[in-house]
């Protein structure tokens, strides 16, 4: 069996024009003191919540793992940064970097935290400030939006009503594989991230630890131009990405085997 595939189209960022001028969507408010962790899109900037945009135009501090990928969305939506500075907070950031961004609350001031795509913390960097904050009885606000995981499972047609998300696995073959051998266990359907340069020798573990029909989902490059899902036997899986190399943000869905079922 032959996987299938399923191409969806991308909105591009666009604005409408009234009279001459440009219309925005955002709005400036006062924020409550506090660290707000804002969902930002996969791929199509379009999809930002009203609310993702009104509190990264009112945040007294911004925050992003990645600044430049942050000042491009600020630029996209007409979101002007009125002297403030985009702040670097990612995995490699120290200590003193949380504390700076923790003080800025304790002095009333409200704190915007993005990641490079998708929700803060889900895979992505957060969860220390996250924790450094509710251990000082900081408030702290989701602004939800985007996630690659939850965008994958309702498109890859795999059961939804139980799922585990696992993130990323080890990228050493042993530890990876001793990993698939617990998760092929759960019945639920199984999310996982991975590279296009692991792909390949993911696939191979799942055949070896799942079997060869182990019914398999690759979503890639959700929301954007190619996005591409591709499903069905891991086998078949295999064989057409040893032939089609992947490329860009993969997510990857294990369906429950039948003897968890």
């Amino acid at each position: 069996m032959a996987p299938s595939k399923v191409t969806s189209p991308v909105l591009c960022p666009c604005y409408y024009i009234v009279s001459g001028g440009l219309v925005l969507n955002h709005k400036l408010l006062k924020l409550e003191a506090g660290l707000y962790l804002v969902a930002t899109p996969l791929g199509s900037a379009r999809d930002i919540t009203l609310r993702a945009l009104d509190i990264l135009a009112s945040a007294d501090v911004l925050a992003a793992e990645d600044t430049r990928t942050c000042r491009k969305l600020l630029d996209i939506h007409s979101i002007p940064l009125k002297g403030r500075r985009i702040k670097a907070y990612h995995d490699h950031s120290k200590a003193s970097h949380r504390e700076q961004l923790l003080n800025h609350i304790s002095e009333g001031r409200s704190v915007a935290y993005v990641s490079d795509a998708g929700t803060p913390l889900i895979a992505d960097p957060g969860y220390q400030l996250v924790h450094d904050a509710r251990r000082s009885e900081i408030a702290v606000f989701s602004a939800p939006g985007p996630t690659a995981c939850i965008a994958a499972l309702t498109i890859a047609g795999l059961p939804t009503d139980q799922f585990h998300f696992a993130g990323f696995l080890a990228p050493h073959k042993v530890a990876r594989q001793k990993q698939l051998a617990e998760l092929m266990a759960l019945r639920a359907t199984v999310v996982l991230y991975e590279s296009p340069k692991r792909l390949n020798a993911l696939l191979s573990d799942i055949e070896t630890t799942g079997g060869p029909a182990r019914t398999v989902a690759v979503c890639r490059e959700l929301t954007k131009k190619f996005e591409d899902v591709q499903s069905g036997p891991v086998e078949s899986l295999r064989a057409f990405y040893a032939k089609t190399p992947a490329r860009g943000e993969i997510v990857v869905l294990i369906g429950a085997g039948e003897e968890a079922k």
